[in-house]
């Protein structure tokens, strides 16, 4: 297909927005206006013809096939200091079949004209383009348009023109605005199925397409995209126009488009190297003032780079490298094709170093997003069900590099703890596999859970460490050039890893583990009754905790399995079968056996009490791994009704104990779940003096550590001793620190607190140095340029326990003076605060739609969430009558509301325990 110029449309077409409404543009001369009505009226006739046939339903999920994009060209006019944008693009097709009509994606956009324009032919004596008028009409909410044609349009290859305008979206949802400090930006957030609110087109994953574009924008103002800026050219009225340079391949999700003031800072390029034959431009992009704060992420970017590079022996596939601070963004970053964007306060760090949480935290995202330019960049799921190819590749890929960067930074106990965390998700009736069919547009967002990210990280892990970097890495290499600029699901990653490798036990693993839901649950029993040969007996079923719905049926998991026992020898098995028998090495029997050595399987394990006592007598000579397993399998147990409070406890006891911050803090959301429903009123001293003991000591020999993860565990300990032990100390402390940093009746401290502890001091501060704190903490965040303390002096203003408060935190959460992630947080962590919880959800459910307005569009399906601190029956009622009634709003809540419920369920199903538990400690 030869690549046409934009060329002006035909005016006077009907003007279609996102729900069959529009205007008609006045035509400038009769004779136009007489060919533009019949023209209009061909168009109409044929959609009227078309669509009077109720057979085709709009499609809720995938487009149908065989209409495919290969090319755009998009010519868009964007000033954020207006209200709309407008614009037009081309879209070169290919159609199968002859057609009269065809199915695409556009979501609240006013379409003034489009026509398919068909190459002439040759061979018929032929030349001129066919102009073919159709109609636009946006059938769905989700934004699946019918485009139906004057005409039929042959099989081949078309043209798509189209002159469009759009609201600029004010809730951080597609192309929107945002006005900082004075400053007026636009920015794309693309993903998942956003760019279809700014660009008529084919936006699913599969669908992938090269890209040139030109944006008009405000004189003096940056223009941000894909591809390297090529020429800025004077477009008069104070406006320039800047061209791009063609993309590589890639799906509408990736787009990036953004516009403003922004400072722009210029690095050195990162040097060729094997991999990368070209030096490669690095440039990072902030908010006006806010350039200065992006010095360190670019400092660690090169080296990044190259790792990556090495690691998968491919080079970076983009022509630059950009790093985007965005004023505000809906998530914490998206890995837009070489101009990666971040939510700024997950980047930008003032002064030299960043305190050790934020620094961790910006180590993890930026490795994270680095990874997708290979992992769903380059090679792209052809549909959301296939999520995980990207996201859990970049999830499992974010330590494998850092380790390498830093191999003493505990990178490695961080994916475990992340691994292990998906296990609590994991373990519903109500959750999802890694790989689950997506039919509705609406229920895609819920794939970006926990499940995704990581639970694939745990899976890919465990088979890297069982079958070895050198059998798996090579061949994920050759799976990335055998997809290049392409797509591929999961079969075909099966393929390609089982072929390189040789090995269907690796291919059975992944299946296994991707395709079903649900945690392994090992029950391991040690049979001595055999002389000169013991054995450990295990069997494999799905585990569930009291209370569960889960159904016994058999499901069966193809593991690769290490358990090492008192012989010091590390047994691995591949379990396929739902008992099996493994002979202990050396024939004795074993004292004692870790069923989850190195602490690499996803899966848990239970034992009799005999054999726990003999594992927890090891616990101090245990990898760090392993000890999170045993943690993680610990509470497992007691929450199956499967292990006494008594051992339970010494498990904690054991943890606290340990020098790895990782593992001090494995059992700490436990506790406070506990503490929040399962301590009696006369129980509550004994069981914060219980926490004190556990943690106080640790927190004074921590205090002036300079170890970044000594720092970073004292910072979590002190809140977790303020505000679960109720400590008078660690309140006092942290109040102190807050009322520093805001100028509470004293000058102000900026060094007073450090981003840390942001959250743990406010929170304290609100609660107990009353509303003159509050007050003044509101008016600093009017005033400070400090998107953490904005986002974390949010959720601690939801935390008030004064009720004389709760009208000046309702009104603030949904004012113009909160952004709209910080107005979920909010709302989130006012309906975790036990004392005033029935009094927020009272406002909640009376001001619901004003809430759902306010925060992101891409999370209101998680709204359910809010309820997540219920533990009893009639609270559980009230969310599902809410929910049920206001489902229009929240669209795709489904799935989260019944996790929500069964873990509302769960928590009342482990009460009797709970007690038992929280009433044993002395």
């Amino acid at each position: 297909m030869r690549h046409t110029a934009l060329i002006p449309l035909l005016a006077g077409l009907l003007f279609l927005g996102g729900c069959d409404s529009g205007k008609k543009t006045a035509p400038e001369a009769d004779q136009t206006a007489t060919e533009d009505s019949k023209l209009q009226d061909s168009a109409k006739a044929h959609m009227e013809s078309a669509t009077s046939n109720q057979e085709e339903q709009p499609p809720a999920g995938k487009l149908p096939e065989g209409v495919r994009p290969k090319a755009y060209r998009l010519d868009l006019t964007l000033d954020p200091r207006e209200d709309r944008f407008h614009g037009q693009v081309e879209i070169d097709i290919e159609l199968d079949k002859p057609s009269g009509h065809i199915w695409m994606h556009g979501n609240n956009i006013d379409v003034a004209e489009i026509n398919a324009l068909v190459p002439g032919d040759d061979s018929k004596q032929k030349t001129e383009d066919t102009v073919i008028p159709a109609h636009y009409r946006q059938m769905l909410d989700s934004g699946v348009v019918r485009v139906d044609f004057s005409d039929e349009v042959p099989a081949g290859e078309i043209t798509l023109q189209i002159n469009y305008s759009a609201p600029f979206d004010k809730n951080l949802a597609g192309l929107f605005k945002v006005e900082e400090r004075g400053n007026a930006y636009a920015l794309a957030k693309s993903e998942s199925i956003q760019a279809r609110r700014f660009l008529p087109g084919f936006d699913e994953p599969g669908l992938k397409a090269t890209y040139d574009i030109s944006l008009t924008i405000p004189k003096g103002d940056v223009a941000i995209g894909n591809a390297p800026e090529i020429s800025r050219e004077d477009a008069g009225d104070g406006m320039d126009k800047v061209t791009f340079a063609q993309t590589r391949p890639m799906p509408t999700y990736l787009l990036s488009l953004a516009v403003g003031p922004f400072d722009v800072v210029e690095r050195p390029a990162i040097p060729a190297n094997e991999y990368r034959k070209h030096e490669l431009p690095l440039r990072g992009f902030a908010r006006k003032g806010r350039g200065k704060d992006l010095a360190y992420i670019l400092d660690v970017t090169p080296q990044m780079l190259r790792i990556f590079e090495e690691q998968l022996q491919r080079p970076y596939p983009f022509k630059k490298l950009d790093i985007v601070a965005a004023p505000q963004w809906p998530s914490g970053a998206t890995e837009l094709s070489a101009a990666i964007t971040y939510r700024e306060q997950r980047i930008l760090v003032d002064g030299d170093e960043p305190a050790p949480g934020l620094r961790l935290a910006l180590l993890g995202v930026h490795a994270h997003e680095i990874a997708h330019m290979w992992f769903g960049n380059l090679v792209t799921p052809p549909w959301w069900d296939d999520l995980w190819l990207k996201e859990g590749f970049a999830t499992w890929g974010t330590p494998l590099v850092l380790t390498l960067m830093e191999p003493d930074g505990g990178h490695d106990l961080n994916a475990s703890v992340r691994a292990i965390s998906a296990m609590k998700l994991d373990s519903l009736a109500s959750t999802r596999a890694i790989r689950e069919p997506i039919e509705d547009n609406h229920n895609i967002r819920n794939a970006y859970d926990s499940i995704t990210y990581a639970k694939s990280l745990g899976v890919i892990h465990m088979v890297d460490e069982f079958f070895g970097a050198d059998t798996f890495r090579p061949a994920l290499g050759r799976y990335i050039e055998t997809f290049a600029d392409g797509v591929a699901d999961s079969p075909d990653f099966y393929k390609v890893i089982g072929e390189e490798t040789n090995s269907p036990q690796l291919t059975d693993t992944f299946q296994s583990f991707v395709e079903q839901k649900g945690v392994p649950l090992l029950q391991m029993t040690v049979d001595c009754n055999t002389k000169d040969a013991a054995k450990v007996l295990v069997k494999q079923q799905r585990y569930k905790p009291l209370g569960s719905p889960i159904a016994d049926s058999g499901q069966q998991w193809s593991i690769p399995f290490c358990m090492r026992s008192s012989s010091s020898v590390t047994q691995c098995e591949f379990l396929t079968d739902t008992e099996q028998a493994i002979d202990v090495s050396g024939g004795q029997c074993p004292s004692w056996v870790l069923p989850n050595a190195n602490g690499s399987g996803y899966y848990r394990f239970s034992m009799d009490e005999k054999q726990w006592q003999a594992l927890l007598g090891q616990f101090a000579k245990l990898e760090p791994t392993e000890k999170l397993s045993v943690i993680d399998s610990a509470f497992a147990a007691f929450e199956a009704g499967q292990l006494k409070p008594e051992t339970l406890l010494e498990v904690v006891r054991l943890s606290a104990k340990s020098d790895k911050r990782q593992v001090v803090e494995a059992p700490l959301g436990y506790l406070t779940k506990y503490a929040d429903h399962y301590v009696e009123p006369k129980q509550q001293e004994n069981w914060q003096t219980f926490l004190a003991d556990l943690y106080g000591a640790k927190v004074k020999a921590l205090e002036n550590s300079s170890d970044n993860e000594n720092k970073l565990l004292y910072s979590e300990l002190l809140g977790f001793l303020a505000l679960d032990a109720k400590d008078k100390d660690a309140r006092a402390l942290l109040q102190q620190q807050a009322e520093k940093f805001v100028g509470f009746e004293q000058p102000r401290d900026p060094k007073a607190l450090n981003s840390d502890l942001y959250q743990s001091a406010l929170t304290v501060a609100v609660q107990d140095s009353g509303k003159p704190f509050v007050e003044q903490l509101i008016q600093v965040r009017s005033e400070l340029d400090d998107p953490l303390f904005d986002s974390a002096s949010a959720n601690a203003l939801g935390r008030v326990t004064d009720p004389a408060l709760l009208d000046t935190v309702h009104q603030l959460a949904l004012s113009d003076n909160m952004g709209a992630r910080e107005a979920f947080g909010l709302v989130s962590n006012a309906l975790a605060e036990p004392e005033l919880q029935t009094k927020n959800w009272d406002w909640l459910r009376d001001n619901f739609s004003k809430v759902v307005e306010k925060i992101p569009e891409q999370w209101r399906r998680n709204t359910p969430r809010f309820a997540a601190h219920f533990c009893d029956a009639d609270s559980l009622k009230q969310a599902k009558l809410l929910f049920s009634q206001q489902k229009k709003l929240v669209p795709g809540y489904e799935r989260v509301m019944s996790q929500t419920e069964e873990s509302i369920n769960l928590c009342l199903a482990l009460k009797e325990n709970g007690h038992s538990l929280t009433s044993s400690v002395q």
